[in-house]
């Protein structure tokens, strides 16, 4: 119930750009729908300070931000970093603007995106680069309860990556190896090949004569 609102900012390069009020999939839409005049040949969500490999793709904004771009068609990669570096971006993002340059020149499936995650130390220190799927076990969800100066208990979230997976095709094991990780990642989540076997679960059939005629 909040609406979107913009404010124009200036870069050190002299580039004009906006900021967005809301989340990263709002900057996105809104841009693609409302303030550019023609659709973008990119988007590159990020840097993001901190690592989003394994379940954490589910909650990311910066994921969420291509995913977006994905949707509506454009070539699209979100990458993050380990911890907060600020020091390692610049690199960080000359190696962006390599898989970016290939991502034009050769394009993805429609509604496939690119997910990126730098490790914790220099880029020119990284084992090397590691193409990865998903990890989605091996990640310890946890809080830690702490009591503020009220006596009002509070929760900080923490999660442990995993590493110690013997499969290192993972982006967890990947990032915890030190290799740049980057997954493709489709915006379909449809498990394709459940779909015969919930129809046969007869749920499609016979429904009105279950449910609509008895008044159910």
């Amino acid at each position: 119930h909040k609406p979107l609102r913009l404010t124009r900012h200036r870069g050190l390069d002299g580039a004009c750009g906006y900021a967005v009020s809301g989340t990263p999939a709002d900057c996105v839409k809104l841009g693609v729908l409302e303030l550019l005049e023609r659709r973008p040949d990119l988007v590159i969500a990020g840097i993001n300070p901190g690592a989003n490999v394994g379940i954490n793709l589910n909650y990311s904004g910066t994921v969420a931000a291509a995913k977006e771009a994905a949707l509506f068609g454009v070539p699209a990669l979100a990458a993050s970093i380990a911890g907060a570096p600020s020091d390692r971006m610049m690199a960080a993002g000359r190696f962006v603007h390599r898989v970016a340059v290939e991502l034009l020149d050769k394009p993805l499936p429609l509604g496939t995106f690119l997910n990126i995650n730098f490790p914790d130390l220099p880029v020119a220190a990284a084992t090397g680069v590691k193409v990865s799927r998903q990890a989605t076990n091996g990640e310890r969800e946890y809080y830690v309860k702490r009591t503020d100066p009220r006596q009002h208990d509070y929760y900080w979230a923490g999660l442990d990556h995993g590493g110690g997976e013997a499969d290192e095709g993972l982006d967890t094991a990947a990032l915890a190896r030190d290799y740049i990780s980057i997954t493709p990642v489709r915006c379909d989540m449809t498990d394709h090949a459940v779909l015969d076997t919930l129809r046969s679960w007869g749920l499609e059939n016979g429904f009105r004569d279950k449910f609509i005629r008895t008044g159910r």
